[in-house]
């Protein structure tokens, strides 16, 4: 497939716009479009579980410690809710990000069984190049989107091909890993289930752990091996992110955003906020508000 073919497609699905901020549209279930005009600093969020691939533009995304850049035709596979930094480098920048249903993978395992790849190492956060079935894949999905009748009849079962595509895809380990329920990859995905959940409670790694069927030890390793941080770190994470995204609304004030996310302290809230992000929160407050942020 003709990846120029397919930005030209896609690109034509969006509304016209009049300035240059990012635009999301969602064509279909399941199904979105991310455009950005112009190249971006670095933000940080969390990243659900989804399969991206870029279509035009350039990315670089950073988790663990590692950067991967991404180009037109570099697939990225995220199979947990991951904390990353990510930037668009180059642009025009056109991105279609499927959201991966576990319940459809593992009603696909169900009939393809042992004929699924075995043994290879399993990540998280995977970057490779679109094979061509799925990129194909990908295309047709997107074609269904302009008639509300195709998309009702055939929507479904290219979505069913692109779920095959991924856990047939030699990348694909982790996913694998998630279709069993005893199995850590699924522990994990429950234990970051929880967190999300009750972010603003204090966490207790054994009670967690016990939880999910692991022993502490154990959970405090398979956790950082997919997530790349601790489960505190990783409830931190959401709790700045959740504080920021309130700031920026104009929802909170400083102190209130903190003691919303479930910090006991103003202080320390200010200190690790402008620790993450660059700025202290007052900063990004005033921003919103119009205010010298001194």
């Amino acid at each position: 497939m003709d990846l120029e073919r397919l930005a030209q497609q896609a690109f034509q699905l969006f509304p016209a716009q009049t300035g240059d901020g990012p635009q999301v549209i969602r064509p279909l279930p399941g199904l979105r479009l991310l455009r950005h005009h112009r190249p971006t600093a670095f933000e940080a969020s969390i990243y659900e579980p989804v399969i991206c691939l870029i279509v035009a533009g350039r990315k670089e995304t950073t988790f663990g410690g590692r950067t991967f850049g991404m180009s037109a035709g570099h697939c990225l596979l995220i199979s947990h809710d991951l904390p990353v930094r990510s930037r668009i480098t180059r642009a025009p920048y056109l991105s279609m990000l499927l959201d991966v249903d576990l319940g459809l993978l593992r009603s696909v395992h169900a009939e393809v069984g042992d004929a699924a790849p075995r043994g290879e190492d399993a990540r998280a956060l995977e970057v490779h190049q679109a094979a061509p079935p799925l990129v194909e894949a990908l295309h047709r999905f997107l074609t269904v989107a302009t008639s509300p009748v195709d998309a009702r009849v055939l929507g479904p079962a290219i979505v069913r091909e692109l779920h095959y595509r991924l856990l047939m895809a030699p990348f694909g380990g982790m996913l694998r890993g998630l279709i069993r329920h005893d199995s850590q990859a699924s522990a994990i995905t429950r234990a970051i289930a929880h967190i999300r959940r009750d972010f603003r409670e204090p966490i207790t790694i054994p009670v967690l752990a016990r939880e999910v069927g692991m022993s502490a030890p154990s959970f405090h390793k398979h956790f950082k091996a997919v997530t790349a941080s601790t489960p505190l770190q990783y409830q931190k994470e959401l709790r700045l992110l959740e504080a920021r995204r309130l700031l920026r609304a104009g929802e909170a004030s400083v102190s209130a955003a903190a003691f919303g996310v479930g910090y006991e302290s103003p202080h320390q809230f200010s200190r690790e906020y402008a620790r993450k992000f660059g700025v202290p929160p007052s900063k990004d407050l005033a921003r919103v508000q119009g205010a010298d942020p001194r």
